[in-house]
């Protein structure tokens, strides 16, 4: 073999050599090309596919999808098995005050879409809207997605917001109570409210006693030892769990000999109030204190010294003090006729009443919503909070009665009774009102007093 044949034939495997290095390197960086995005799969046809090649698939029929549940496409159940994977945070959130639900997303992060969508379902932005300061609700969301809410809304009532697909659903749950009746009986030793307590009862009942009576009774001042009172009220309990006093029905109350009685009527139009055994109202027309105050601080006086201005000055009202910041009642339902700045009595509410009476509120930090010139308010109903603006040396209520424009002293005014029961009701009431005056009776034997 020559010089120049053995040389050829080295170069050739040489070359053959080095091709066969790149085909072996190209094969490797494809593999792990593939290895690197997901791996190799080998193409398998779905159930009830045909199998490529064969005329169904040649043809462009699609695969067969095998149904769910419901007859909808398994398809439509991967959502929502993905979401019930998520891993969902849950929060227990207690509502502050002036709290509304955009405030409480924005704290919490949560997507405010949803709080629109949440809005917009039907039959329930008004229970959206009634947020109290106390009440509680656990959410749970992925990412700030809401996923769901429960939020006990009354006592009856649960409001119960949960994911389907991409959409909110919302659901009032029912939640139902049981009112046991009960009677209890009892004799006053030191306080109403002690006694009350000793009988089996709680603090509302109590304050609901006090108030039933309040207008021909001064708990604080006429109250004597060994006045008596029986008391028919409803218990709410649910599950079996004691929750509170429910309203009372029926009651009397002996004050240093005097007897008073009391029962309670729901009307057709769904208004409740107490009466007498023979119908008249035991309420009147006016309060005769529209704050919960801490003292009066300056009476009804035609000649009395004004510790701003230093002259004898007719102080035509009376002044409560209280905390800035307590509720302020209208004392009667009426029209509001000025809600503004007036001068000396800083921010105030004037009222225009039935009879030609005139209610004034003055020295107010705040009115509240809803109070405006030509707004009408039911007694009790919450118009403003007190302060001291205007000429005022600390926070209290000023509160001024006239009748006919002429000035009142409205802690011994004789107030106006409120309306007695409907003619149109007095059969229905007389007929239902029997068993609760028959409930205070005492039953036969020696009585038992609570003390």
């Amino acid at each position: 073999m020559s010089f120049d044949f053995k040389l050829a034939v080295q170069a050739s495997l040489r070359h053959l050599l080095s091709l066969g290095f790149w085909l072996q390197a190209g094969a490797c960086a494809i593999v792990a090309w593939s290895l690197l995005h997901g791996g190799l799969r080998e193409s398998v046809p779905a159930a009830g596919a045909a199998p490529a090649g064969s005329p169904a698939a040649d043809a462009g029929t699609p695969p067969a999808t095998a149904p769910a549940q419901d007859g909808h496409p398994a398809e439509a159940a991967a959502p929502a098995a993905a979401e019930a994977t998520l891993p969902l945070s849950s929060i227990d959130v207690t509502v502050s005050r002036n709290d509304t639900l955009d405030r409480i997303f924005r704290r919490l992060k949560l997507n405010l879409a949803d709080l629109a969508s949440l809005r917009g379902l039907p039959g329930i932005r008004r229970t959206l809207d009634s947020l109290r300061p106390g009440e509680s609700m656990h959410v749970t969301h992925h990412n700030g997605d809401l996923y769901g809410l429960e939020w006990r809304v009354s006592e009856t009532q649960t409001l119960k917001v949960s994911r389907e697909g991409t959409a909110l659903r919302a659901d009032v749950l029912q939640n139902p109570v049981e009112l046991r009746s009960r009677t209890i009986r009892g004799t006053i030793d030191s306080s109403l409210f002690e006694a009350v307590e000793a009988a089996g009862a709680h603090d509302q009942t109590a304050v609901q006693l006090a108030d039933i009576f309040g207008w021909d009774i001064d708990f604080v001042l006429d109250v004597r030892t060994g006045d008596t009172f029986a008391v028919t009220y409803g218990e709410v309990w649910r599950d079996g769990k004691y929750l509170h006093d429910g309203p009372i029905q029926a009651a009397e109350f002996v004050n240093q000999g005097r007897t008073f009685r009391a029962v309670r009527y729901t009307g057709p139009d769904g208004h409740s109030q107490y009466y007498t055994p023979e119908g008249r109202s035991l309420h009147k027309a006016f309060l005769r204190a529209p704050v919960e105050f801490t003292r009066v601080s300056s009476r009804f006086n035609s000649a009395r010294y004004h510790p701003i201005l230093n002259l004898i000055r007719a102080h035509k009202g009376v002044d409560y003090a209280a905390p800035t910041g307590t509720p302020v009642h209208a004392a009667g339902d009426g029209r509001i006729v000025y809600a503004g700045s007036l001068g000396g009595y800083g921010n105030c509410v004037e009222i225009e009443h039935s009879r030609s009476i005139v209610t004034l509120y003055g020295h107010l930090s705040r009115f509240a919503r809803g109070t405006h010139v030509g707004a009408h308010v039911t007694q009790g109903a919450v118009i403003a909070y007190v302060g001291m603006t205007g000429l005022a040396t600390g926070p209290h209520l000023h509160y001024e009665y006239r009748v006919n424009g002429v000035f009142k002293n409205p802690q011994t005014v004789a107030l106006p009774a409120a309306a007695p029961i409907d003619p149109r009701w007095r059969e229905d009431f007389l007929g239902r009102s029997a068993a609760l005056l028959a409930s205070l009776e005492a039953p036969p034997g020696p009585m038992l007093v609570s003390r």
